[in-house]
């Protein structure tokens, strides 16, 4: 069958890529066509775009580049129909990806949706959307499923991806050595992988640090943002490029930017104060919106209570970020929350969530 899947950033390129694994090995046939990134190209993929010229993000960013989304949306449309896949998986990234699936809608093309949107926060009038316009809806997280069904929607739960990415991941015992970062205990900074993350996070990550001389903070850094990171390293703050897990699995502790790698760093079982700080504008549009939850971070969220602290826009600064900092590194609060992270791992499902998931698309498939 023809696949064509469409993922708008990191964590969406990283659970496409596993996702495109499992349907090449259970769909012989397995053609896949895909707008994404490295993951999703080196998994088999052939490529039209990079998800790199579509990460805008927050209100006001999104309005400022509305010219080049529509232009790409055209883009993406127009190649669709002319491959006429089986099916268009869409992942995440709705304000794009819903976008399309209303542009499909008449085209006899199935559209599929692999990563709920957060409807369950704000924007729920995109159930109607989904609803009208996506056949199957492929979640990753266990309270979407008893969501959507509170809504009239019955959706795939089969756990959640990043346990299948960890299970590839093993120890490596020369990291430390082959990045210089022996001596001091580590603690990792992961600012986030876009642009306006970076410069937003990083400053506020780096002053933080220069308070810890007895620890050595390491930023997981993304190869193409590399000046954006430059001016910030010192002797005790220095940089990896792709190698966030490794980094993680030596860390005492992290700084976190919301988002996929909160629920990273909560299954290498490293205690992290969460940050997020966005342009003040969406965020006031965004808090006006976002109704009914309590939390920002994936680990509060499946926990259903807070597991880790949250410093969210005015609380993102260094002197809060260093008072939670300090208090994580203490062997009672270490203990408590990695407790916690146990429960939290016991929720994501048995493993081979994207197997699983793929197994369900292709029997969707076949059916219709």
């Amino acid at each position: 069958m023809k696949y064509y899947i469409i993922a708008g950033e990191a964590s969406g390129d990283m659970h496409a890529s596993n996702l495109v694994r499992a349907l090449r090995r259970q769909d012989a046939q397995a053609e896949v066509r895909a707008w994404g990134g490295d993951r999703l190209q080196e998994a088999g993929a052939v490529m039209v775009k990079n998800y790199k010229d579509m990460a805008f993000m927050g209100f006001v960013e999104v309005l400022t580049h509305l010219k080049t989304i529509f232009s790409l949306l055209g883009l993406c449309v127009r190649d669709i129909l002319q491959y006429r896949p089986d099916v268009v998986v869409l992942v995440d990234y709705p304000g794009f990806n819903l976008r399309v699936a209303k542009r499909l809608h008449r085209s006899g093309i199935p559209v599929y949706y692999y990563i709920s949107p957060q409807v369950w926060a704000w924007h729920k009038s995109r159930i109607r959307q989904i609803r009208e316009y996506v056949a199957e809806m492929f979640v990753i997280l266990p309270f979407e499923k008893v969501f959507y069904a509170q809504n009239g929607m019955e959706v795939h739960y089969s756990g959640h991806p990043l346990l299948d990415e960890l299970s590839r991941f093993s120890e490596d015992s020369g990291f430390m050595e082959r990045n210089g970062l022996g001596g001091k205990p580590v603690i990792a900074l992961l600012p986030g992988s876009r642009t306006q993350e970076i410069r937003r996070m990083l400053p506020v990550m780096a002053e933080t640090a220069r308070a810890f001389p007895e620890y050595l903070f390491v930023i997981a850094g993304v190869k193409h943002h590399e000046a954006l990171y430059q001016p910030y390293i010192s002797e005790n703050l220095r940089i990896v490029y792709g190698e966030t897990y490794p980094l993680l699995a030596h860390s005492t502790a992290a700084l976190v930017t919301s988002g996929t790698a909160t629920l990273e760093t909560a299954l290498f079982g490293v205690p992290q104060v969460v940050c997020y700080k966005g342009n003040y504008f969406s965020y006031l549009i965004a808090k006006h919106l976002i109704k009914g939850i309590s939390y920002i971070s994936l680990v509060n969220l499946i926990a259903d209570k807070q597991v880790v602290t949250e410093l969210i826009q005015k609380d993102m600064n260094a002197q809060l970020l260093k008072r939670e900092l300090a208090a994580l590194l203490t062997d009672e609060s270490r203990n408590r929350v990695q407790d916690e992270y146990r429960t939290i791992r016991l929720r994501l499902g048995d493993g081979d969530a994207s197997g699983q998931t793929a197994a369900a698309m292709i029997h969707c498939l076949k059916k219709n």
